[in-house]
């Protein structure tokens, strides 16, 4: 029997309970991948991967908070020798985890042909979303001497058959879903009715969700899964509908989403009952000049500013950070 889809929408009864004493927790994310032109058509060639040595500097960071993060390492990246050694002793040492991101466009086997609608990994063909997904993982293990447990699709692209490949690999926690957000326009999943909280896929095989984390803010807030969607072709009405306070997307990344809308964001999901906040940012915004979001020296201290007044709000609230391993020693089958 096949497996349920990521895409298709949990039971009350598939939502994941945790241990009493697990409380509410967070994870830092990171997706470990290229650097590219976000504006040009993809290519398998031509990225670049001068921002690897910065891994460094961000583990060194968040160790010093208690905070072990997780590298969604994609396929260019694992094949970088400065991976292993800026992050390999750290991954040894339960000081950093990895799981594997895939962009098709840069992961072997490259049959498919470039272009929007695949790169989205789970509009593939089964057997190639499988080739690339089983490739990565194996050379992700290979790198770090670790097994990766969690896997994020590249641009969130999730398919029917993403579960099954993921339980073929022993992957234990999926986490690519991004609630609040529709990729539908591009060929992409929507994500607009998907919740936050963790649910199990499949139960008996221990495939969980893990979505990341994002909240809309404002008096407008609990209609914000249909009134933002709504909006979309009228960008100027969102913006000022942020601006006077009445409705605010927010996920919970640093990338177009400043301090005081990030505290905003984890106090709503923290006074809504969230058991685990997910963070997110892409590697290449490490080194000025690679996204938009990190265009020279000043903002990569407002990014490292960022996460220190996350890192204090989260202390504050008594919200502790979690490993994957803990967080699937916790889960109730």
């Amino acid at each position: 029997m096949p497996l349920p889809a990521i895409l298709d929408l949990p039971r009350p009864e598939d939502f994941v309970r945790f241990a009493p004493g697990f409380g509410q927790r967070f994870l830092v994310t990171i997706d470990a991948e290229e650097e590219f032109d976000w504006s040009k058509p993809f290519e398998r060639t031509g990225h670049r991967l001068a921002h690897v040595p910065r891994l460094a500097k961000f583990q060194q960071f968040c160790e010093g908070f208690g905070v072990a993060p997780l590298w969604l390492v994609d396929h260019p990246v694992a094949c970088d020798p400065r991976a292993a050694d800026v992050l390999g002793a750290a991954v040894r040492e339960g000081r950093a985890e990895v799981g594997i991101q895939l962009h098709p466009w840069v992961t072997p086997p490259h049959v498919e042909e470039l272009g929007v609608h695949n790169s989205f990994a789970g509009n593939l063909p089964p057997e190639l979303e499988r080739a690339k997904l089983k490739g990565l993982r194996n050379l992700v293990e290979q790198t770090f001497g670790a097994p990766p447990l969690v896997y994020r699709a590249g641009r969130y692209g999730v398919g029917p058959a993403t579960a099954g490949i993921l339980s073929e690999c022993s992957i234990a926690i999926d986490s690519s879903v991004r609630p609040c957000f529709d990729y539908s326009g591009h060929g992409g999943p929507d994500f607009r009715d998907h919740p936050l909280r963790p649910w199990w896929v499949d139960r008996a095989g221990g495939l969980m969700e893990l979505p990341l984390t994002t909240v809309f803010w404002g008096p407008l807030r609990g209609q914000g899964r249909w009134l933002y969607p709504a909006l979309w072709r009228t960008p100027r009405l969102r913006g000022l509908l942020a601006r006077t306070g009445l409705l605010e997307r927010i996920p919970l990344t640093p990338e177009g989403i400043n301090a005081e809308e990030a505290l905003r964001g984890i106090d709503i999901a923290l006074d809504d009952g969230l058991p685990v906040l997910v963070f997110s940012f892409h590697s290449p915004s490490l080194r000025p000049g690679n996204t938009p979001y990190v265009r020279d020296e000043d903002d990569l201290d407002r990014l490292y500013d960022w996460w220190r007044q996350v890192f204090a709000c989260l202390e504050r609230r008594g919200v502790r950070p979690v490993s994957v391993r803990e967080l699937m020693a916790a889960a109730q089958v």
